[in-house]
């Protein structure tokens, strides 16, 4: 039988301090060498495009080490599992895995999990039933801790972390006001999420943005969850309740400018006057959290309670447009490239 060959994306080079463009990937065809004992070799079949990615790519100091130049761009994959070198895993299983924007991986047998559908689409797990998903669930209720009654400002509204936190925060009994940048999303966040507000944030500074939040939470906001940083940020912080909670989950503002230092307003005399808490999270301190987190969502998803839009590429080859198209916010909830449908 011929040798099996890999389409891959490689990092070619480092946006540093500007925006990524298509030149910073490589497109690159290689074989698919044979799993040895205690490996899978596993067929991408869908590919998730985060915004943490934009990081990975960037040699500053962070929570992760970095993409080197000539590697595979990271990302996680549904994928099927082509052969098996190990008893837990046999072809046609359904996998997450760190497999990369690529079409075939090998990996050792315990760095994938097998997955269970249960009537769920596969690219649910990638998104609502994923890192996304998860990561509104914990970052909001482990730490937002919201209540009844109290007012949550979500950034980022109809992305793929934003339009599950919202549409959580609105279960738990708040009132929901949403940020996004354009007025098909406005309307979305709105209209089909069922936020009580929502704001254009396109073209506004501090002081706009400020006056805008204070009229639609004229007690503060009790929950930010900040997923963008930036002007945004400081509006919101300016908004605080008493006792107010702020999650910092990402900073999609920041993402061009990540090797110079991000100068703003000192919130600290703000804290301490609102007796307020600002939290940095990361999902993977939340791994044994998962099962409570599927378990619910996915219980939520079948009452009709949560509604989740995806946005679709095809092809490995569209990945690294799909993705530069994601950073600039051309994209109408989560972004995945589907790469090969299942053969099992």
């Amino acid at each position: 039988m011929a040798a099996l060959r890999n389409t891959r994306v490689l990092l070619a080079d480092r946006p540093v301090n500007r925006r990524v463009q298509e030149s910073d990937f490589k497109i690159d065809v290689a074989d698919v060498p044979e799993a040895r004992e205690g490996e899978v070799l596993l067929r991408t079949l869908w590919l998730s495009l985060d915004p943490y990615m934009r990081g990975r790519m960037s040699a500053a100091r962070s929570y992760a080490k970095p993409v080197e130049i000539g590697e595979v761009m990271t990302g996680e994959t549904v994928s099927e599992v082509v052969a098996s070198r190990a008893p837990a895993l046999k072809a046609g299983d359904k996998v997450l895995a760190r497999a990369g924007w690529q079409e075939y991986a090998l990996l050792p047998a315990g760095e994938v999990e097998r997955i269970d559908p249960q009537g769920m689409p596969l690219s649910y797990f990638l998104g609502v039933l994923g890192m996304p998903g998860q990561t509104a669930y914990c970052a909001l209720l482990g730490i937002g801790q919201p209540k009844a009654g109290e007012t949550v400002l979500i950034s980022a509204a109809s992305g793929a972390v934003g339009q599950v936190a919202g549409q959580i925060a609105k279960l738990k009994g708040c009132l929901v006001i949403g940020t996004a940048g354009a007025p098909d999303k406005i309307a979305y966040v709105k209209d089909t999420l069922g936020f009580d507000a929502a704001i254009d944030y396109t073209g506004k500074d501090r002081d706009a943005l400020g006056a805008e939040l204070a009229e639609l939470a004229p007690k503060g906001i009790d929950v930010f969850f900040d997923n963008v940083g930036g002007v945004l940020h400081d509006a919101a912080l300016a908004n605080l309740a008493l006792h107010g909670r702020v999650i910092i989950v990402g900073g999609i503002s920041l993402y061009d400018r990540l090797e110079s230092p991000d100068i703003g307003i000192r919130w600290n005399r703000q804290l301490l006057v609102k007796r307020a808490r600002m939290e940095g999270f990361l999902v993977w301190d939340w791994r044994h959290q998962i099962q409570q987190f599927r378990r619910d969502v996915s219980q939520w998803l079948r009452e009709g309670k949560l509604r989740f839009r995806e946005d679709v590429a095809d092809g490995i080859d569209a990945a690294p447009r799909a993705f530069i198209g994601m950073l600039a916010g051309a994209n109408r909830g989560k972004q995945l490239v589907r790469v090969a449908a299942p053969q099992a």
